[in-house]
């Protein structure tokens, strides 16, 4: 029990630590070699396990890519990750990701997404914006394995489709609804 009271501890000091910082300024230097290394294998990873990923990537015009977010939370919480854009083998710009949360949650985790951008207008609105919040901008469908059974290539309508994947530790649930995505220098 003590362990996992320090772990805890160590988690909401972390968010903290990543509220503060992704709240005030961001990093001027990003470990670019590292995104695109960690980006490249993620989506590749997600593609091989996820047939209707690899059908949408094949359409989308980019990727935003976070191989990996970290969240934690004690009451309030908070994930924070970097990742890029990538349009087919091409990176086009770095972003960072981060949310805010509150209420009855407790723990740590981490996992990875991605958000495929189906049109012109949802590419230029992310390049654009000085940042965009998911659920704000281009309309963004969550895809789970339900949604993703009903999805066809024939049938992609929305601006951006999302797959969350890679998830480990204890905390219950996430979602991407009111996500900050900013880009970096």
């Amino acid at each position: 029990m003590a362990r996992f009271r320090s772990m805890l501890a160590a988690a909401c000091l972390a968010v903290g630590t990543v509220s503060v910082t992704a709240c005030s300024t961001l990093p001027n230097e990003v470990n670019r070699n590292k995104i695109d290394t960690d980006s490249r294998e993620a989506l590749a990873t997600l593609y091989a396990q996820n047939d209707a990923a690899k059908a949408i990537g094949s359409k989308a015009r980019a990727v935003l890519i976070f191989p990996s977010m970290v969240k934690a939370g004690l009451g309030i919480g908070g994930a924070y990750g970097e990742g890029e854009m990538r349009h087919g083998n091409a990176v086009s710009g770095y972003y960072s990701s981060f949310t805010g949360s509150w209420g009855l949650q407790a723990g740590a985790q981490s996992y990875g997404y991605a958000v495929f951008l189906m049109n012109d207008d949802a590419v230029k609105y992310v390049e654009e914006s000085e940042g965009w919040e998911i659920g704000v901008g281009p309309t963004v469908v969550l895809v789970n394995a339900g949604v993703a059974q009903n999805l066809s290539t024939t049938s992609l309508q929305d601006d951006a489709y999302a797959f969350i994947f890679d998830q480990k530790g204890l905390m219950a649930g996430i979602s991407i609804e009111g996500t900050k995505i900013n880009k970096l220098d």
